[in-house]
């Protein structure tokens, strides 16, 4: 049982696309999804450098861009029918909507251009940001968060949870940190996953309501809670709300542990969610497709041969 998962923000670094478009069936495709979404992500992809590509409006159809080019290497061949379902961390999931068949790659192109565009103004309505927490007790660092005003954005699962709000608030954790645990301040643009984000759901509720919807071809896990959803017009809703409250990765990676997975496979911009699956996941073997060169072990994880 091979799940895909898709990462989220944050994993892109510069140049990271550059191996892949030396093909040139990987630069037509980026070629394209640039034109549709308006924004030159080829240049993003190989020259422009990591204050641009932080820039949410920037990072996050770069991202998914990333994913549907390994996507469409990854399902050729009759190798989608071999996948026994997908999932996204974050802004991955508009990427697991797309390759579950729920939304098309010019539509969720589209999505995410919003989505970045919507979550970057809100982000510059308030100096904020995340910090990631390894270790330390789960229970003792809520109740700091509450007490400093901070959230939690994403519980990541391996003992990390990554906290948001801020800037003072994050400098007093990282100055006071909970007993056993490490803070390590994160290169991003705002306070995701958070109430700095409800100024971002209503225009882009308003963009999904214009977007076509399939139910899904491939059983695809939500960030929500991680639990299964059948209904594309669900998922779609569920992407929108998810904006602005946590991302439950932990929760997915119990749901495939329950599930019986035997193999994990993480799409580019690759890494993140691979790291978490080695110690939320111990024994599972993972593949992250960062270039075109780990497709090879990606196609025998998923034919059964990997070694």
């Amino acid at each position: 049982m091979i799940v895909v998962v898709a990462p989220g923000q944050g994993s892109q670094t510069p140049g990271f696309l550059e191996p892949w478009l030396a093909e040139a069936r990987f630069r037509d495709q980026l070629a394209g999804i640039s034109d549709a979404v308006g924004i030159d992500l080829v240049a993003h992809g190989t020259t422009s450098d990591a204050d641009t590509i932080r820039d949410t409006a920037v990072a996050q159809p770069l991202i998914v861009a990333a994913g549907l080019l390994t996507l469409s290497a990854l399902f050729a061949d009759g190798r989608r029918e071999r996948i026994a379902g997908v999932a996204g961390h974050s802004v991955g999931e508009v990427t697991a909507a797309a390759a579950a068949g729920i939304l098309s790659e010019t539509d969720a192109v589209a999505f995410v251009r919003e989505r970045g565009t919507a979550m970057a103004a809100a982000a510059a309505a308030a100096p904020t940001g995340m910090s990631a927490v390894l270790g330390g007790d789960e229970a003792e660092l809520l109740a700091r968060l509450e007490a400093l005003g901070l959230e939690p954005a994403n519980f990541n699962g391996g003992g990390q949870i990554v906290v948001a709000g801020a800037l003072d608030a994050l400098d007093a954790l990282k100055d006071n940190p909970v007993a056993g645990s490490r803070v390590i301040a994160l290169q991003v643009a705002g306070a995701f996953h958070t109430r700095y984000m409800q100024p971002a759901v209503a225009p882009l509720r308003a963009f999904a309501d214009t977007l076509e919807t399939s139910d899904p071809t491939l059983p695809i896990w939500s960030n929500q809670a991680g639990q299964t959803v059948e209904s594309g017009a669900e998922f779609l809703d569920l992407l929108v709300g998810q904006v602005s409250s946590p991302v439950r990765w932990d929760r997915s990676m119990e749901a495939f542990q329950a599930a019986g997975i035997t193999g994990l496979i993480e799409l580019a911009p690759a890494g993140a969610l691979t790291g978490l699956a080695r110690r939320g996941l111990k024994g599972v073997p993972t593949v992250a497709v960062k270039t075109p060169d780990d497709l090879a072990a990606a196609f025998d994880l998923i034919d059964g041969t990997a070694a």
